[in-house]
């Protein structure tokens, strides 16, 4: 019997941009008993379905862009005689979908780092049961992963989780709805001695893979300290005290160590964690922006963010405490006008960001978007090839829409073709080039285009092109790119590497 761990994919590129942890956090939750698990990870390569074979388990983990490639592979292995189980924040959501459509003999719900222990030894004895759930774990309980599984040079960045949960409640983000809203934090520790095994191996790139690795905001402090009971204010000072033990640990790592993350903006008002993130080598973030526009921030439930002058303020903040944000921007909100492409780009260009995504506002499943769009579809939505529009993941890819909510003022197609202008634009040579002076020899400015494109190639065309022929060569420009890309994150093994002493 082989256990068989698979991240389905409908697109490859040979090379992976961040290593997807949890399969390596499966593969450590797999009793060494039942052997080495088989790792397939489909945004290398696809999987060779000939490798599974009757008396297998095969656990599939979807999230929801991937849910129909799974459920493809799914139904092969079971065909094969394989047991079939299913997890992840999709499965979490649709158990049913993943029975139905995915041909599982059981589904994991929540997280899966101690329940898969159990369904494997259930699978074995001929116990299986159809559900089990894995709930909310606390930090303490989180699972390093087996990096020692890692195919050798075919990822650019490794990545170890430190927090899950996020105590925001954005419209367009299930994360606080599925993992929770209270920060479930790892003990530094912990963290700290995953990253070593990490660099022992040669990674020095690392991206802390977190829901919000700013759980505590200063706001929040201060809303707690007007309490007269002070117990949350303690909890609130105990997680943000944790936050700087694990990044006073990280800075005594070598100094080529570069970790990247995903934060709030309101970090930006906070000179203090700032300055530790830049001693804790944490060099990039990616920041939430969403909308330059108070209307556009208040439909979404991101109050809090900043537009306007006061939000090219907040974010050029960051980059004067010495941490590069990469700008994540919404389309098609329902505050956008024609003119908030033009306005969207010219404050990521003024803000001084050194990398941006831009993504048309898509309803996933677990977020009040959803699930205020499908109530407004009624009972009888739309259709495309017999499938409802409310369940668009099952969409074949080819026909599957840009856009799915109506839009006030725009069509479909002037926000996927306004939102493609704005990727070409920023990713311009030109625009790239200019920004490459935040590195100062020839060498590495060459390196930061190359890399630039290679983001845009994987994120932009293979995701907003409407024309299949146009996705397939941009998948093989990335293809090619990502190899050319992968040897300047290498870094070399380190295998006696200890903490630096005080």
């Amino acid at each position: 019997m082989t256990i068989h761990l698979v991240n389905p994919s409908h697109v490859s590129f040979g090379i992976g941009v961040i290593t997807p942890r949890w399969l390596y956090v499966m593969a450590a939750a797999t009793p060494r008993s039942y052997g080495t698990p088989n790792i397939a990870d489909e945004t290398l390569e696809p999987m060779d379905l000939s490798t599974i074979k009757a008396g297998d388990i095969v656990g599939i983990g979807v999230h929801t862009g991937n849910a129909l490639r799974g459920y493809e592979v799914g139904v092969a292995a079971r065909r094969a005689g394989a047991t079939v189980v299913y997890g992840g924040i999709h499965a979490t959501l649709y158990p049913d979908e993943a029975r139905d459509l995915g041909e599982a003999h059981a589904v994991v719900t929540g997280d899966g780092d101690h329940i898969w222990a159990e369904v494997l030894r259930d699978a074995a004895a001929g116990t299986l049961r159809p559900s089990y759930s894995g709930g909310q774990i606390e930090g303490t309980d989180f699972l390093p992963a087996r990096w020692d599984l890692l195919p050798e040079g075919r990822y650019m960045w490794a990545s170890v989780q430190t927090i899950r949960g996020c105590p925001k409640h954005c419209s367009f983000c299930s994360v606080w709805r599925t993992d929770g809203q209270r920060p479930r934090q790892r003990g530094y520790e912990q963290v700290v001695q995953e990253i070593l095994d990490l660099r022992r191996r040669g990674f020095r790139f690392i991206a802390l893979a977190d829901d919000n690795f700013y759980p505590v905001t200063t706001e929040d402090l201060r809303m707690a300290e007007r309490r007269e009971d002070k117990t949350h204010l303690h909890e609130l000072q105990a997680v943000r005290a944790e936050r700087f033990a694990l990044m006073d640990e990280l800075a005594r790592l070598p100094n080529d160590t570069v970790f990247f993350t995903q934060i709030t903006m309101e970090a930006g008002e906070d000179p203090e964690f700032l300055d530790a993130m830049k001693r804790a080598h944490i060099k990039g973030a990616l920041v939430g922006v969403e909308s330059v526009t108070e209307a556009g921030l208040k439909s979404i439930y991101k109050n809090f963010n900043e537009s306007g002058d006061s939000l090219v303020k907040r974010l050029q903040a960051f980059r004067e405490r010495g941490v590069h944000v990469l700008g994540s921007f919404i389309f098609g909100l329902p505050g956008d006008r024609p003119d908030s492409f033009d306005a969207t780009l010219k404050v990521a260009e003024e803000a001084g960001l050194t990398f941006a995504q831009f993504v048309m506002l898509t309803p996933f499943p677990g977020t009040l978007d959803f699930t205020a769009w499908e109530k407004s579809l009624g009972e009888n939505p739309e259709r495309i090839g017999g499938i409802p529009i409310n369940r668009h993941w099952l969409i074949p890819q080819a026909q599957r829409p840009k856009i799915y909510m109506d839009h006030p003022v725009m069509s479909a197609e002037e926000i996927r073709k306004g939102t493609q202008d704005v990727w070409d634009r920023f990713y311009s040579f030109r625009s790239i080039w200019a920004r490459a002076s935040v590195v100062k020899s020839l060498k590495a400015r060459l390196i930061f285009v190359l890399i630039s494109k290679l983001y845009r190639q994987m994120y932009a065309n293979t995701g907003i092109a409407t024309d299949s022929a146009r996705v397939n060569r941009s998948a093989q420009w990335a293809r090619w790119m990502a190899r050319a890309c992968r040897p300047f994150f290498a870094g070399r093994p380190m295998p006696d590497l200890q903490l630096r002493r005080s």
